[in-house]
């Protein structure tokens, strides 16, 4: 696959297709079987982890619930080390399984707000799912359960992924050429 560019930056492909939906069928069926016949409310954070979110709910292969809170927190490539809570959840959370779906957890700073958030609620059990993590840039002492890809710090776009808005439709993980 040849390299693309949107706006002003050259991409280059990081991760196919194939290889991502592997690693959500895989994540979706070790979490079932974590779960033990639960019936979890998944948690998608907008926009970034929407493609993911159907991939995996579509690859659990079990009852389940979904809903979505929108988060905000990147300008162009880099992180604002703010988090703007732009949608929130209108459902029960009151003992119930609920599993965090999330594109990237690069510094943590919207980690450690849906922690924040959820952490107001009476829930059962929590467990975050990340289809990608950078862990030399992690800054938080905060629990991840579920991680697709460890990646380094490079600026990625794709699968729901994007830079500046643009990218998101792209179904293979394209990293910031050098």
């Amino acid at each position: 696959m040849k390299p693309i560019q949107i706006h002003d930056k050259n991409f280059e492909v990081y991760i196919d297709r194939d290889k991502i939906q592997q690693a959500v069928s895989s994540l979706a069926q070790q979490l079932k079987k974590d779960l033990k016949g639960e019936r979890p409310l998944f948690i998608s954070i907008l926009n970034g982890a929407f493609i993911f979110a159907a991939d995996f709910i579509r690859a659990y292969k079990s009852e389940c619930e979904i809903t979505f809170i929108k988060l905000a927190s990147y300008e162009k490539t880099k992180s604002s080390g703010k988090v703007k809570q732009l949608l929130g959840i209108n459902e029960d959370l009151t003992d119930r399984t609920i599993i965090v779906l999330e594109d990237i957890i690069d510094t943590g700073t919207t980690l450690q707000e849906i922690y924040k958030i959820l952490g107001e609620e009476k829930v059962k059990d929590l467990k975050i799912v990340s289809l990608f993590f950078k862990p030399e840039v992690f800054k938080k002492e905060l629990h991840i359960d579920y991680v697709a890809f460890e990646i380094p710090d490079n600026f990625i776009v794709g699968y729901g992924l994007d830079y500046d808005g643009l990218g998101r439709n792209l179904p293979d993980i394209y990293k910031l050429s050098k």
